[in-house]
């Protein structure tokens, strides 16, 4: 009998403000050690937290994306626990009433899409970070992160595989980037995933479950729940128990080991927090927010969809804001949504990627890229010459009318001077021509091929072939 396997996945977001969520500091990375760490932070005597409202806003921001209800009331929390970089011996979060509760996130995965409910999404505060390397031995502890916001957004235990948990990441990833509430760098931390896996036979209860934490990378998250999934079938097959723990992922050995028993939430005796009045939300600060809000994904899939593009495409443009804006202003200027898609897709986005940057730092403006295809459409100069064209702009040689002029780019057109190329290569290619008489289509394609060879490339494939096909028929 097969196994289930069973996901639910806790991301910790960190929130774009500048400051901290309880107080002014800054969340800058990369401070030198405890230089970011005020006296709020550290709970010291005589000091109180006061909520940060840009953190506020940027929950409701969520909220108002994944289709969640926002509470009028929710109430902050002490989360009591003991650990080297959490330096009041507490946190402070949300528990028995969070900003955020329910909504959804829809995602594609092997070609199906997908809806994974939420079950919340609370604001919190995030602790320090302890450090293990050159300290001969001894762990050092940087509270610069003490205080910094993070959103910390819980899913339902809904995916069923390594490879839905990793499309659903990429896309809570993509959507937090595009309405702007975290700038998702990973490496930073700004965007992790506690995995919780179990197995369980179909049809059966829950099985007990492992939680992964701090997974920073698309990659480790896909290969730590493949070997959580292996691990925990394994030991129920010969006889064992998966016991409840937190366990962390090397991804050097590419396994899980144990980190800590797993603590329930009794565990951490959660009270709410004396010194912070509850958090109340009023329907038209909401309003306000959703005015602000830019179109959304699914939004603009469907408008892409309804102007005649294939969903997978409509996807592939609104993986981030940056590219479905860049598209955008390509489609506008080239005036044909099918050829700016596609080069947008593919030529533009190879372009990105050898040279290491994304669609919020493209080498060749929107408006560029939409005149050098509107020179395709045109007729002016062929798509594999706009290629050339493209990386050409990329160096700044000008833009595409400059290059293509400079360049000797421009298709020939002229009837006349086509005609007189085919002639000549129909007269010294006897044995093709005799050969496409025959039925061979191959021939005509290197006829075709000997035409553009001796025009250097620069007449119009598309009336090559109408002229030769009238002009054998003739023959």
């Amino acid at each position: 009998m097969s196994w289930e396997v069973v996901i639910g996945l806790e991301t910790h977001a960190q929130l774009t403000t500048a400051t901290k969520i309880f107080s002014g500091a800054s969340t800058a990375f990369g401070a030198p050690p405890n230089t970011q760490a005020s006296a709020v932070d550290l709970a010291l005597p005589g000091t109180l937290p006061v909520l940060n409202k840009g953190a506020v806003e940027r929950a409701i921001r969520f909220g108002l994306a994944v289709g969640g209800r926002i509470a009028p009331r929710s109430v902050f929390a002490r989360k009591n626990y003991f650990y080297p970089d959490l330096p009041k011996g507490y946190q402070i979060s949300q528990y028995e009433l969070p900003v955020i509760s329910g909504g959804t996130v829809s995602f594609v995965v092997d070609g199906t899409e997908k809806s994974v409910r939420l079950t919340r999404a609370h604001l919190e505060e995030d602790a320090g970070k302890s450090l293990h390397e050159d300290f001969q031995g001894m762990t050092g502890i940087d509270l610069n992160r003490a205080g910094t916001p993070l959103l910390e957004i819980v899913s339902e235990p809904e995916m069923r595989s390594a490879a839905e948990a990793v499309a659903y990441a990429r896309a809570l990833h993509a959507l937090v980037r595009w309405i702007g509430i975290c700038d998702g760098n990973m490496q930073e931390g700004s965007f992790r995933c506690d995995a919780n896996v179990s197995v369980r036979r179909p049809g059966e209860p829950l099985g007990t479950r492992c939680e992964i934490k701090n997974l920073n990378s698309f990659r480790f998250l896909e290969h730590a729940i493949r070997y959580e999934v292996r691990r925990q079938v394994e030991l129920l097959e010969d006889g064992g128990k998966v016991v409840q723990e937190t366990r962390l992922y090397d991804p050097d050995r590419d396994e899980t080991r144990p980190m800590r028993s797993k603590e329930d939430a009794q565990d951490y005796r959660y009270f709410p927090d004396p010194d912070l009045l509850p958090l109340e939300i009023a329907p038209a600060w909401i309003e306000e927010v959703k005015r602000a809000m830019p179109a959304l994904p699914a939004e603009m899939r469907e408008t892409y969809e309804r102007e005649g593009l294939a969903p997978a495409t409509a996807s592939l443009l609104t993986e981030s804001r940056e590219k479905a804006l860049y598209f955008d202003e390509v489609r506008r200027v080239a005036g044909n949504a099918s050829l700016a898609a596609n080069w947008v897709s593919g030529a533009v986005a190879a372009l990105l990627n050898d040279r290491g940057v994304d669609f919020s730092r493209p080498p060749v403006p929107a408006a560029s890229v939409g005149a050098l295809l509107r020179r395709i459409e045109d007729g002016t100069i062929s798509g594999k010459a706009a290629k050339d064209v493209l990386q050409a702009m990329a160096e700044g040689e000008g833009d595409a009318d400059a290059i293509i002029e400079k360049r000797g780019l421009r298709q020939i057109s002229d009837t006349g001077a086509l005609e007189a190329a085919i002639a000549a290569v129909l007269a010294a290619n006897a044995k093709q021509v005799e050969d496409y008489r025959a039925g061979k289509e191959k021939a005509f394609n290197s006829l075709v091929g000997q035409v553009m060879k001796a025009t250097q490339g620069k007449a119009n494939p598309a009336q090559v072939g109408e002229l030769l096909r009238k002009r054998l028929a003739a023959q």
